[in-house]
């Protein structure tokens, strides 16, 4: 058994943590570039904490998904305004614009140069600036990855900025922040951190770290998320939201993720679809789709007790199956109110194109078994 496992410097977690930014800024640095979403949550708590330990900071807004664009914007700001620390408080979208601009600020070459797939995959030379990530919805567990995703429209695709280094220096997951989540982004940004504590537990990289992360998240989300969308002020679901959300950053960091994030890179990049609402429509027919591919081609993998163990935690009984498991899944979608693929224009002749890109995500690679290109056809067309 070999693995590894890295994280961020600093997590800090727990209702008001917030209120601490001030002391936890001050050890790294003199000014700050604060990172916010157009519609981001009121800053004015973070603003005034800053400003209490006397850190100088400008502002950035990031404007829906982060493009290489916007990333430099981002650049052009932070060696204007002279910052040697980024802080990114906001969703995914938000925390992944800042670390991309605190890794690139310390390297040279353009941002292309960096990423995966349409780039050239260039490896960072030079540390990050230190960065401080936010989250202020319980989605993505993007404060302790090592990864920051970027929209490129003119390749029409999504894709990575990886590095070891890009590890955020503090995470702080205050779950007050979420309690304002509107229904529709508290459903999709949950099975979103749904998602990523079932796919990194079923990856083919999993390790008993990430797994006994997994298994947490599981049963905390499987027990609170329609309770924390169908009362956002349900202080202990928001809780467990924020915490399931965080053990699936740390577990995919460092054990990967599956076919639904296979799928949700290119359809992000092609089409205006949240990311969240993606792994959400995807997870319970890629969830379905591979249990029935083991179960035909691989019987005697051993992955498939984990599914069994997925059907209860997510079920909250000892006695549920992998089966149980998928309809849970099901019955989640229906409850949420999660839109099909076909409300954000996909159509059944688009579908060979989203297969084609997919293969080439990194996330496919993990995946529990490889499915065939008939296989990922019909989960795309069950999802419309």
């Amino acid at each position: 058994m070999r693995f590894e496992f890295a994280t961020a410097g600093k997590i800090l977690f727990g209702e008001g943590v917030l209120g601490e930014i001030g002391g936890i800024a001050q050890r790294m640095g003199k000014r700050l570039l604060v990172v916010l979403g157009k519609k981001a949550v009121d800053p004015s708590l973070l603003l005034s904490r800053l400003d209490e330990a006397k850190i100088g900071w400008i502002e950035f807004r990031v404007d829906g998904e982060p493009t290489i664009e916007a990333v430099n914007a981002g650049l052009r700001i932070a060696r204007d305004g002279s910052a040697d620390m980024v802080l990114g408080m906001g969703g995914g979208s938000v925390l992944d614009a800042g670390k991309a601009i605190a890794a690139l600020r310390t390297n040279p070459g353009e941002v292309l140069e960096y990423l995966e797939v349409i780039g050239q995959g260039r490896a960072l030379a030079n540390p990050p600036l230190p960065y401080i990530a936010i989250p202020t919805t319980s989605g993505t567990g993007s404060e302790v990855t090592r990864n920051a995703v970027l929209a490129s429209p003119a390749h029409k695709m999504k894709i990575s900025l990886r590095s070891p280094l890009m590890l955020p220096r503090a995470a702080l997951v205050d779950p007050e922040l979420t309690y304002s989540l509107p229904p529709d982004v508290t459903a999709r940004t949950g099975m979103d951190a749904l998602t990523q504590v079932i796919e990194p537990f079923l990856s083919t990289r999993s390790n008993p770290i990430s797994d006994a992360l997994c298994l947490e998240g599981m049963r905390r989300g499987g027990r609170s998320l329609l309770r924390a969308f169908e009362n956002g002020e349900d202080a202990q679901a928001r809780q467990n939201m924020a915490l399931c959300s965080l053990l699936g950053g740390l577990a995919l960091a460092n054990a990967g993720l599956g076919a639904v994030h296979g799928f949700a890179s290119p359809i992000g990049g092609m089409y205006s679809a949240p990311h969240g609402a993606i792994c959400a429509r995807l997870l319970p027919l890629v969830h379905a789709t591979n249990l029935r591919a083991l179960r035909e081609r691989d019987p005697e993998n051993a992955i498939l007790s984990k599914f069994d163990a997925v059907g209860r935690l997510l079920v909250g009984d000892e006695r549920a199956t992998a089966d149980d498991g998928v309809r849970r899944l099901e019955e989640l979608c229906e409850a949420l109110r999660i839109p099909r693929l076909s409300a954000y224009g996909i159509t059944p002749g688009d579908i060979p194109s989203i297969v084609e890109k997919s293969l080439q995500a990194s996330s496919m690679k993990t995946n529990p078994i490889r499915l065939s290109q008939d296989e990922l056809a019909e989960i795309l067309e069950r999802g419309l």
